[in-house]
């Protein structure tokens, strides 16, 4: 992660540049604040990488002299299918007709079930504290 985090802190450090020289050559507002906010993004995720570099340990990919076998092993648990992602794109969609429309029982309607679609995706392996 060490690596992911320094190119996303060059690719920062890259727009905020890019954006004072736009905004001194050009003087156009609109492209200088959206180079500012693009930097801003990518500072986001270059610092959440940082943070998650110093909390878990080496990956076999971060280590140029790593075998093949050093990276075999279990990766992690991948959930073998799920509808509740059919159940948040349809609640996405009738959410973005309630607002086309802009009828307020239907945005009510939309947005909670939207909450219960996330909420069930998010929540479908959690069995709790007892039970594992």
């Amino acid at each position: 992660m060490k690596i992911e985090s320094r190119i996303f802190n060059i690719i920062t450090i890259f727009f905020f540049l890019s954006a004072i020289v736009y905004g001194l050559w050009a003087k156009e507002p609109v492209g200088t604040v959206a180079l500012i906010l693009v930097g801003g993004l990518s500072l986001i995720i270059g610092s959440y990488f940082s943070f998650v570099a110093r909390r878990i340990e080496d990956r076999p990919e971060d280590n140029p002299d790593a075998e093949i076998s050093d990276g075999a092993g279990e990766l992690g648990f991948f959930s073998p299918g799920s509808y509740w992602p059919a159940g948040v794109a349809g609640a996405a969609a009738f959410a973005g007709v309630a607002l086309a429309f802009f009828h307020v029982w239907m945005i009510v309607l939309a947005v909670g079930f939207l909450l219960i679609m996330v909420a069930g995706l998010v929540f479908e392996y959690h069995t709790g504290q007892g039970h594992h």
